[in-house]
């Protein structure tokens, strides 16, 4: 699986050049989160902007990636979801269980909001 990774200080930006949310790609993404978690990343942005369509069993893969993610007190966010797989991620009911976003600044909002309350409860 091809992915451009543009790694800054405080998130990871991680966008699939794939068309679809299918099996592959989200293992793909699991796999690409735990390596650049075993670099020190620590919070990712997901951009599904070129992918057209979405395997509902798939969507529920990201759904369990972001629970992953958020036990080990890391953040996810995805942004750049077409109107398609936006209506499959509501009918699944997964728009509550995950961070999306249309836009990388407020992507970048969800992480600092994040990042500052994991601070704050770890220091109590």
């Amino acid at each position: 699986m091809e992915f451009k990774i543009d790694t800054k200080l405080s998130y990871t930006l991680i966008s699939p050049l794939a068309d679809a949310i299918n099996a592959n790609l989200t293992e793909a993404i699991s796999q690409k989160c735990t390596e650049l978690t075993n670099t020190g990343s620590n919070n990712y942005i997901i951009d599904l902007q070129h992918c057209l369509n979405a395997e509902k069993e798939s969507l529920s893969k990201l759904a369990d990636l972001h629970e992953t993610c958020y036990n080990n007190s890391q953040s996810l966010v995805f942004i750049g979801i077409n109107e398609h797989i936006l209506k499959l991620i509501k009918e699944l009911e997964l728009d509550y269980a995950i961070n999306i976003v249309p836009t990388l600044i407020e992507a970048l909002d969800i992480i600092s909001m994040e990042i500052l309350e994991r601070d704050l409860f770890n220091e109590e």
